[in-house]
């Protein structure tokens, strides 16, 4: 089987391991985590600044190639992809179908599949900006590590001015919130979002000298304006956020074709940059993992899934490197894994439509 087949089916084959016990602390740590994918705001920036290296999980809560494009960039694919095999570059950072131990993973060429990434986000079409007053509906799935972990699925409805949202509150009920302004926050409404994109510059170069300094990633949130981040560390933070944004708020609607392929080629130069195959989210598809190795020994990587074929992103999966513990109590063990999907968004003219 060649590359380009490995990437277009993929399939976990490692079994998975026996289901930890939960502990206070530990289910602590999976309730915020919960929480933080299911919101937004600046949870994922001291996770990120810290390298993956604090005792406490964080996060905030990313057309179609034509005929002749497709074709060239399988043979890209078919000819250029470099991966690294067994006795390699290789561990137990991958994660199976269902959030499960990790298996071996196995490594690509960053420069050819974040090229391919590219070359494949040029060539989509851009649509219509959603009007002030219309809504994004958003599903996805988060699921927690262990074996016994069932996947919980979200829904929620922004608008696109940011001035409401809307979802299920743990009861059933259907509920609508006004949303106050924040100016000490580091989170953007989806129509500010959108403005941000388009003012981005489109040369990669450009783009990663901007995102390394832009001083809204670090002057806010304001209580975190203290802490410190690498520069690289920054950049892939903030560039991952921007592909996540286009999957939570609607993908067509929040990205600009040029500034995407941008994106993926400002990833490829950032050092400590690296892409795995065969990387899950909380559903089971596989997808490209892109992950950023920060100096130091981090406590977990992060990637940032993209569906093999459109790179589009598929969700995230986060996979502990070495033991989390509180005290002398294991919380997290070596190998586990936390993930979550995007299945479904849509642009809708009320709250609680779906399409």
């Amino acid at each position: 089987m060649d590359d380009l087949e490995t990437l277009r089916g993929m399939r976990a084959e490692a079994p998975r391991a026996e289901a930890d016990r939960l502990r206070p602390a530990r289910d602590r740590l999976l309730t915020e985590a919960a929480a933080v994918s299911a919101g937004r705001g600046r949870a994922r920036r001291a996770w990120r600044r810290s390298g993956g290296r604090g005792a406490v999980m964080r996060r905030r809560s990313i057309g179609r190639a034509g005929v002749v494009l497709a074709g060239a960039l399988a043979l890209v694919t078919a000819v250029a992809l470099v991966v690294a095999q067994a006795g390699g570059r290789s561990g137990g950072e991958g994660g199976t179908a269902h959030g499960g131990p990790p298996q071996a993973v196995r490594y690509a060429d960053k420069a050819v599949v974040l090229e391919q990434a590219a070359l494949v986000a040029g060539s989509r079409s851009t649509a219509s900006e959603p009007r002030p007053d219309q809504w994004l509906y958003r599903k996805y799935v988060v699921r927690q590590p262990g074996q016994d972990s069932e996947p919980r699925v979200f829904e929620e409805w922004t608008r696109y001015d940011g001035r409401q949202r809307a979802g299920y509150d743990p009861m059933g009920r259907f509920e609508v919130t006004d949303v106050p302004p924040d100016p000490g926050d580091d989170d953007l409404s989806p129509e500010a979002y959108a403005g941000k994109l388009r003012k981005l510059p489109r040369d990669p170069d450009k783009l990663l000298a901007h995102v390394r300094g832009d001083r809204h990633w670090i002057d806010l949130p304001a209580e975190e304006a203290h802490l410190t981040e690498d520069p690289d560390v920054r950049a892939f933070r903030v560039l991952s956020l921007y592909l996540e944004q286009a999957a939570y708020l609607g993908q067509a609607a929040a990205m600009p074709p040029k500034l995407e392929a941008a994106i993926y080629r400002a990833m490829a130069r950032i050092p400590g940059v690296g892409v795995a195959l065969d990387v899950r989210d909380a559903v089971g598809r596989p997808g490209i993992g892109v992950f950023h190795t920060p100096a130091g020994q981090p406590l977990m990587r992060e990637y940032l899934v993209l569906q093999p074929e459109t790179f589009r992103c598929l969700g995230s999966s986060r996979v502990w490197l070495r033991d989390e513990r509180i005290g002398s109590e294991l919380v997290f063990p070596s190998g586990s894994v936390y993930s979550s999907a995007e299945t479904a968004s849509a642009i809708v003219d009320r709250p609680g439509e779906r399409s």
